[in-house]
């Protein structure tokens, strides 16, 4: 697949199914639980209603056809204070190791940093290396417990970077 063709963009209405497809891919794949995670949160097929709200936004990696990642940006859910949740940063195997992960990494702390917001805040499957690596090299600590309500009983990683 050539990289020339791939761009980096907001997501769109018509992304929703192969977002989606995405998410749920790396499930199975990475043997991470179904319950308790983003595989079965109500947003999931839903991705483009779920961040056309203030002071968030999705970005997706993708050719003319085929949407191959992506990552957001949105108030933690339940927590008082000025905090938001990197969310939902999964990609197809097609796109891995190339580097995108981490542009869309810094767009997000970018736009997070535009919206005002003083923490940004993530959680993470332990199963998932790659991307705690990722997150370790921009600066995000691990914390002992998770902050706010996601719901995301299964994931076991938490950690936060002051923007």
């Amino acid at each position: 697949m050539s990289q020339d063709h791939i761009v980096i963009r907001e997501i769109r209405p018509e992304d929703n199914p192969q977002i989606e497809a995405v998410i749920k891919g790396c499930f199975p794949e990475f043997g991470i639980p179904l319950k308790g995670t983003a595989y079965e949160d109500a947003e999931t097929p839903f991705m483009y209603e779920s961040y056309q709200g203030e002071r968030e936004v999705y970005y997706v990696v993708a050719t003319d056809k085929e949407v191959l990642g992506g990552v957001g940006i949105k108030q933690l859910k339940d927590f008082e204070g000025n905090i938001c949740e990197l969310q939902k940063m999964y990609f197809s195997p097609k796109v891995r190791g190339k580097g995108f992960g981490k542009k869309l990494f810094e767009l997000c702390l970018k736009a997070a940093k535009d919206f005002g917001y003083d923490t940004c805040y993530l959680e993470s499957a332990s199963q998932l290396k790659a991307a705690i690596h990722i997150y370790e090299d921009f600066g995000f600590r691990h914390l002992n417990e998770p902050l706010g309500n996601t719901g995301h009983y299964s994931c076991g990683v938490w950690m936060t970077k002051q923007l």
